[in-house]
């Protein structure tokens, strides 16, 4: 038990040496190698150490042997995808409001993250009563709505992979089939949205659209949920409409002013 502690304390400490040398770099913007050791207390060789371990994941650079150290690239790109999950959540927050209340149901707004859907954001409608707290939960990308549409313009190669070799099947109606996966995602991107009913959670349906950045390109998707029996066909026929002209609001708050090209998009399909 000692031993575990004596470690994890090793590591906590490590750790937060690591991000006083980056706050020193952001400060300073240069510094010497025995500069950072002097203001972390610690031997040379231990702060060579830590550097190393920061410019193997691009968090700081070195550019030549021995010489001074500054941020590398790795700060820009984890501040940028922060700044744009920032700017989507603070985008997307009060077109979420209008379509919560317009619909009266749980709405949504998840970006990819690896193998997963990310929930960022969660509006709930003024009607429902009680609601799971999506906001921070990754959920798999094969049986939610939100997941077929992050992965419908990555290559069919990448999406087989994000599936993995054997999806989980939830409940009875998950489609765990890889090509019959391929097939849905396929429909969802050319009628412009996806539909997918109990296969997360047995009496859950959700419907969900893509959201683009300044580039057009697919960031986000926000997605209507609620119970399935309130949300049949003929009430999918309702929702569609709100929900694409929701995701085009925050996709036009983000930047994006261009048109879709998706022949048929938001003519409501058969329910997969």
């Amino acid at each position: 038990m000692r031993t575990e502690r004596a470690e994890g304390s090793g590591v906590v400490q490590s750790v937060h040496r690591a991000l006083t040398i980056l706050g020193l770099l952001a400060r300073d913007g240069e510094l010497g190698v025995s500069e950072l050791a002097s203001a972390l207390g610690v031997h040379r060789s231990t702060a060579s150490r830590l550097v190393a371990a920061l410019a193997e994941h691009e968090m700081v650079q070195q550019p030549e042997v021995r010489g001074r150290v500054r941020l590398g690239p790795g700060v820009l790109r984890l501040a940028g995808a922060a700044n744009a999950r920032l700017d989507l959540v603070q985008e997307a927050r009060p077109v979420c409001r209008v379509l919560a209340a317009r619909t009266n149901e749980t709405v949504n707004v998840a970006v990819l993250a690896d193998r997963s859907a990310l929930y960022v954001d969660q509006v709930i409608g003024p009607s429902t009563i009680t609601a799971y707290n999506w906001v921070g939960q990754h959920v798999p990308l094969h049986a939610t709505a939100n997941g077929r549409i992050l992965v419908s313009e990555l290559p069919p190669s990448v999406r087989l992979g994000a599936w993995g070799s054997a999806p989980v099947g939830y409940t009875e109606h998950t489609v765990t089939d890889p090509a019959t996966l391929e097939e849905l995602v396929l429909r969802a991107r050319a009628q412009g949205y996806a539909l997918v009913r109990d296969e997360l959670d047995v009496g859950l349906t959700a419907l969900a659209a893509p959201v683009r950045n300044a580039h057009g390109e697919l960031c986000a998707s926000i997605s209507v949920s609620g119970p399935t029996f309130r949300i049949g066909p003929a009430r999918v026929g309702e929702l569609v409409p709100l929900l694409l002209r929701a995701a085009e609001d925050v996709s036009a708050r983000l930047g994006w002013h261009g048109t879709s090209s998706v022949s048929g998009a938001g003519r409501p399909a058969a329910s997969p």
